[in-house]
C-alpha cells in the first residue's frame, strides 16, 4: 500500500485558508516551491517507513489512529492560570527596552561566546562563564580578556564542598543564570524527587549551581527536540526540578530567522522567574523583515574552510541554488545517495545548495556532512568559517581559537548572536520590574515610618 497526500483535499484546505497558490503556501510553510512540489508529488511518502509497514499489515485504519497532541498544552493546562499571571501571551517589542542598571549574568556551558556576547549587547555584566572545552575557552579569553572564564569541568565545580563561589565573588547578586546543557534522559523521570531525579546528568550540575546562587531569573537555550525527548518526560522532569527550587517557568520554540538571523534555526527557550518576585515575562516580538543570505554574506573576509573531494565537487556543481539531490540526474542521484535513495522521506539536507534569496538551513558542527550539506549558493564549496560566523551573527572582529574543525564546531554549537540579544532584552524588561518593585516597597516603608 502506498500512502500519499490527497492533492484535491489540500487545494480545498487552501481555499478555506484564503491561500491562492502553491507559491503562497510554500511561503507560509517557510520552504521553497520546489520543496512543496515534492511533498505533493506521488513519489513522496508523508509518513515514516515504519508506519507505512504498519499500514501494510493492519490496513489503512491505522492512519485514523494518528492524533495531534502537543506536550506543552497537556503539561500546562492544569496550571494555565498561574502561568498567565507571570507570562502574558503577548510578545514585547524589545527595541524599546533599556536596562535600568547593569544586571549580572552567570553563564554555564558558555561555548564560543554567542550567548555571552548577545547578553553583553543586551546590557548584562558577565560575572563568570563556565566552559570545559579548551578551544572554546580560549576563544572567550581572546575576545574578552576581562571576562572571568572558568575553564573547568562543571562536575568538579559542584562536587563535594566545592561551589561556584570558589570562582566568583559571593558579593555578586546573580540576576540571570543562563546556559544550554546537553539533552539527556533521566532514569527517574516524572517521580518528582527534585535533584535526586537527575543525578548523573549535566542538568543536575546546572540545577545545583542554581540552588547555590538563587538567580532572579534563568534562561535555558536548547534544541527543539528537547520538548519531545523521551515523550516529553525529560522536559517535564526538568520543570519539576525548577519548581522544587522555587521557580515558575514557561517555554517556547522560537526561530532565529524571526530575530534578524539569516538562518532557519529553531530553539527551545525556557525562562524561569523566582517565585518571590512579583514580575512578568514576555517573549520578544518577531521582526517584520526576515533576512536572507544575500543580506549577510557581503564582503566576507577570507578565511579557511573545508573543501570537497573532486568527485563530490562534480556532483555538487550540478545542484542549482536552493536545490538538493532530487535536482540531480537520476543516475547520479542514485549513485550519490546509495541506500538512502530508496528510503522514504525527503532527505532534503543531502547534496543541498543554499540560495541567496533564502535563509541558510540550520548550521551544524560541519558544513560538509552528507546528511546536512551546506553548499555556498553560487560557488561549489562549503561555507567558510567566516561565512559560518556571519550567518550566526558574530562580528568579523570575533576571533576563534583552534583548527578549522574546531572553529566550525564552536560556531555551529553557538547561540545566534542577535537572537540571543533579543532574548536578553526581553529578560531585562522583566528585571527592570524588580527595581520598580523595590521602589514601591521603599516608598511604602517610608510612608509607614513617617506616620
Amino acid at each position: 500500500m502506498k500512502v500519499i497526500l490527497d492533492k484535491k483535499m489540500i487545494r480545498r484546505l487552501m481555499v478555506t485558508k484564503s491561500i491562492k497558490t502553491q507559491k503562497d503556501l510554500a511561503k507560509k510553510m517557510k520552504i521553497t516551491p520546489n520543496q512543496l512540489s515534492l511533498i505533493l508529488s506521488d513519489n513522496f511518502c508523508p509518513i515514516k517507513s515504519s508506519i507505512e509497514k504498519l499500514v501494510n499489515i493492519l490496513g489503512e485504519e491505522v492512519l485514523k489512529s494518528i492524533m495531534i497532541k502537543t506536550y506543552q498544552e497537556s503539561f500546562f493546562n492544569e496550571k494555565q492560570s498561574e502561568f498567565n499571571n507571570k507570562f502574558p501571551h503577548k510578545t514585547i517589542d524589545v527595541s524599546l527596552v533599556k536596562p535600568k542598571k547593569r544586571f549580572n549574568a552567570l553563564e554555564l556551558f558558555a561555548g564560543a561566546g554567542g550567548l555571552a556576547l548577545a547578553l553583553e549587547k543586551a546590557g548584562f555584566n558577565d560575572v563568570g562563564l563556565v566552559e570545559f572545552d579548551h578551544h572554546a575557552a580560549q576563544t572567550l579569553r581572546i575576545n574578552r580578556p576581562n571576562w572571568n572564564v572558568i575553564e573547568e569541568d562543571i562536575t568538579d565545580i559542584t562536587s563535594g564542598s566545592h561551589s561556584i563561589y570558589d570562582y566568583i565573588s559571593p558579593e555578586y547578586e546573580i540576576d540571570l543564570l543562563s546556559g544550554g546543557y546537553p539533552c539527556q534522559s533521566f532514569s527517574y523521570a516524572g517521580k518528582k524527587r527534585g535533584l535526586d531525579d537527575i543525578r548523573g546528568t549535566l542538568f543536575y550540575h546546572y540545577a545545583k549551581i542554581m540552588k547555590q546562587v538563587r538567580p532572579k531569573m534563568f534562561l535555558v537555550e536548547n534544541v527543539r527536540g528537547l520538548t519531545t525527548h523521551d515523550y516529553g518526560r525529560t522536559l517535564k522532569t526538568m520543570i519539576n526540578v525548577f519548581e522544587k527550587l522555587g521557580y515558575t517557568t514557561t517555554y517556547r520554540v522560537l526561530n532565529a530567522w524571526d530575530y534578524g538571523i539569516a538562518e532557519k534555526r529553531e530553539r527551545m527557550i525556557l525562562i524561569g522567574i523566582r517565585n518571590d518576585l512579583d514580575i512578568t515575562y514576555q517573549f520578544p516580538k518577531p521582526h517584520d523583515y526576515k533576512p536572507v543570505l544575500r543580506d549577510v554574506l557581503k564582503d566576507v573576509p577570507d578565511s579557511p574552510g573545508q573543501q570537497y573531494s573532486e568527485s563530490k565537487r562534480k556532483v555538487m556543481s550540478l545542484v542549482p541554488p536552493g536545490g538538493y539531490w532530487r535536482d540531480l540526474p537520476e543516475d547520479i542521484a542514485r549513485e550519490y545517495m546509495g541506500k538512502s535513495y530508496y528510503s522514504s522521506g525527503g532527505r532534503t539536507g543531502m547534496a543541498r545548495r543554499m540560495s541567496w534569496d533564502e535563509p541558510s538551513l540550520t548550521l551544524t558542527t560541519s558544513p560538509n556532512q552528507k546528511q546536512t550539506e551546506r553548499c555556498h549558493p553560487s560557488e561549489t564549496r562549503p561555507f567558510t568559517t567566516r561565512e559560518y560566523a556571519r550567518i550566526q551573527g558574530f562580528p568579523d572582529s570575533w576571533q576563534f581559537y583552534g583548527g578549522v574543525g574546531s572553529v566550525y564546531k564552536q560556531i555551529g554549537n553557538a547561540v545566534a548572536v542577535n537572537f540571543g540579544k533579543e532574548i536578553g532584552l526581553s529578560i531585562i524588561n522583566s528585571l527592570n520590574q524588580t527595581l520598580a518593585d523595590k521602589q514601591i516597597k521603599y516608598n511604602q516603608l517610608s510612608s509607614e515610618t513617617l506616620t
